[in-house]
């Protein structure tokens, strides 16, 4: 035992050990890649299945159609009627308050005005409730008709079919739960507003009390049928604000009713015409992750989502013999299933990533992926730590400290070292206070960008954004010439190894903890900064310096965001627009893990790549 414990202290302090934490870090990253281009394939993935039995979905017969198409062209030519006209919010609501009373229910009526980048969002929502002939209003099902889409185009034949739909489900006695038809003037703010003060959530100084309420909300389906015509499948819309998503039962439901029932196609994640190979499930995935990863809205379901209301959005899309009789008999599937929910969906998934609609993966399989690239800056982290702790001198300067505490008797094994030739390793107090001072300013500094990005007005993001830009790329430059110059005592080796030990240590937990919430997003930035852990001062060669500064500007986030925009064909105008109305309205905190996680940590690993370490001493 004593020799075990022995051989364990020599290999602690084996400086061959220092050396293995670089390429166990690149390891975490390679098989997080890899890990993450497996799931695609069918031996990792499992098939969908509904795991809540009272659905029992495609399980009733739906009676939906015959006369209520003459009722849903009555009522489309009133829609028409009021888009053809140009009335205002109010003047439209006035109509619909007439024909939600013309049918019996209660209607109430709230408006709402938010703020963001010195624009003005605001209208005013109008609701019907159809109360349950079987029920005590302490349960609710909803059915939201926006009157203008996510892409701000008039929802005619959805708003049309809700308004059918609700006079159908009036006829009917079958009901336990109320049903809430909400039409909100917009996709974006309304359903958040309605949804808020439905949850007594809203600041009242941007958005009213709702007059009348019902009970819990077990449930909602969104309509968005703007266009015109017969339609081939259904594409489910289902990503939530900030990545979450609804009960994974919910969407199995509406694939299993359009499929098995109603002989209808569905679609994800855009993917209209899916073969299902590995190259079409990697390409939803990544639509997927990215819609995850940037957090905001995808439709007026979304709002509900963050409140455990499972909720989704139908689009009828493509061109085929399927009309809009069909599509309102799978909404009247999906809510005679609901109506058979004795408490909230939660036997089924919460955490899941689509291969297609009948494939998906579990949490426990995707999300070692982001955790091995969070892991390796923890493993770096560690190590620089333990590395700062020794300093390499040479055998004469450990000779001479010898000497001066024994005098001039020396031991064998003294002898032995100043015989080998060889620089040793001593330990070395660590000076913890400037790079401790360092990374929390940088942290700290991330606040700047976050608060000039949500606040400026939008008329002035480009400018901004260009601005913010060129002293970005400046900035890293300036902060290292005034640390290693303007400073009385420049930081030394070790130091450089602290502030990136701290920077790698508080990047690491901070992708941990995201990556349980958003997986998505805590893989993505893992992934950009992955080349932090491999920065390291270069003071005597100024090549390989710049190279790797030039490098890492590639990868900082105002790049990323500008290729990102590119790439996606739209603006940085309008991706930075977006994220302000995210922040205040939506809640949405992917620019807080832009500007205060992300691109403190790329400041830091710049800093440490400019650095010019003072002092003689060497770092073991």
């Amino acid at each position: 035992m004593p020799r075990l414990i022995s051989a364990a202290l020599l290999l602690r302090r084996d400086p061959r050990l220092l050396k293995l934490p670089p390429y166990l870090s690149l390891s975490c990253i390679i098989i997080g890649v890899v890990w993450l281009l497996l799931l695609p394939l069918d031996n990792y993935s499992r098939r969908t299945y509904i795991s809540e039995n009272a659905l029992l979905p495609g399980q009733v017969h739906t009676y939906f159609g015959g006369s209520d198409q003459n009722v849903f062209r009555a009522y489309k030519h009133e829609v028409d009627a009021l888009i053809t006209q140009n009335k205002t919010n109010i003047e439209v609501n006035d109509e619909l308050e007439k024909i939600f009373k013309g049918v019996g229910l209660k209607v109430g009526r709230q408006n709402y005005t938010y703020y963001s980048g010195g624009e003005q969002f605001g209208g005013e929502n109008v609701y019907a409730i159809l109360q349950a002939p079987r029920g005590d209003a302490t349960e609710a099902i909803v059915l939201v008709a926006a009157w203008k889409n996510v892409n701000e185009e008039f929802n005619r034949n959805g708003l049309a079919l809700a308004l059918t739909l609700t006079r159908y489900f009036r006829r009917w006695s079958l009901w336990s739960k109320d049903i809430i038809l909400v039409v909100p003037p917009d996709s974006r703010a309304g359903p958040q507003a309605w949804v808020d003060a439905y949850h007594d959530a809203q600041d009242s100084s941007q958005v009213a009390s709702l007059p009348i309420k019902s009970g819990a909300l077990q449930g909602a389906i969104c309509l968005d049928y703007a266009q015109e015509g017969r339609f081939e499948s259904v594409h489910i819309v289902y990503d939530g604000v900030n990545g979450q998503l609804p009960n994974l039962d919910l969407i199995n439901s509406v694939v299993n009713i359009a499929s098995g029932q109603m002989g209808m196609g569905s679609a994800i994640q855009g993917m209209l015409k899916h073969s299902q190979k590995y190259d079409d499930n990697l390409q939803t995935v990544l639509r997927g992750m990215l819609r995850q990863a940037l957090g905001h809205a995808s439709g007026p379901h979304s709002s509900f989502i963050p409140y455990h209301v499972d909720a989704i959005t139908l689009q009828p899309v493509g061109q085929g013999w399927h009309d809009e009789m069909g599509l309102g008999r799978l909404v009247e599937g999906m809510f005679r299933s609901l109506n058979n929910l004795l408490e909230k969906l939660h036997q089924s998934f919460f955490f899941y990533l689509l291969i297609h609609k009948h494939r998906f993966v579990s949490i426990g399989t995707y999300l070692p992926s982001a955790m091995l690239i969070a892991v390796n800056f923890t493993i770096m982290a560690i190590a620089l730590w333990v590395k700062s702790g020794y300093r390499e001198v040479d055998n004469a300067e450990t000779d001479k400290e010898e000497s001066k505490a024994q005098g001039d008797g020396k031991d064998k094994a003294s002898e032995e070292v100043k015989g080998d030739g060889k620089p040793t390793s001593r330990t070395a107090e660590r000076e913890v206070l400037l790079p401790l001072v360092l990374v929390a300013s940088c942290q700290f500094s991330g606040v700047l960008p976050l608060f000039i990005f949500n606040q400026t007005p939008s008329s002035l993001l480009t400018p901004v954004f260009a601005l913010f830009s060129l002293l970005n790329a400046g900035l890293p430059h300036l902060a290292s010439y005034l640390l290693t110059t303007n400073t009385r005592k420049p930081p030394t080796a070790q130091q450089y190894l602290l502030i990136k030990s701290f920077s790698l240590l508080l990047l690491g937990m901070f992708l941990s903890s995201l990556a349980t919430l958003n997986f998505s997003l805590a893989f993505i930035v893992g992934l950009l900064s992955s080349p932090l852990s491999f920065t390291r001062p270069w003071p005597a060669s100024p090549a390989p310096r710049y190279a790797y500064s030039v490098f890492l500007h590639a990868l900082s986030p105002p790049a990323v965001i500008l290729a990102g925009s590119l790439l996606g064909g739209v603006s940085v105008h309008d991706v930075l627009r977006e994220a302000a109305f995210g922040w205040h309205v939506w809640g949405l905190y992917t620019p807080l893990v832009v500007w205060c996680v992300w691109w403190p940590a790329w400041l830091v690993g710049q800093l440490v790549v400019l650095g010019r370490p003072g002092g003689k001493e060497k770092v073991a």
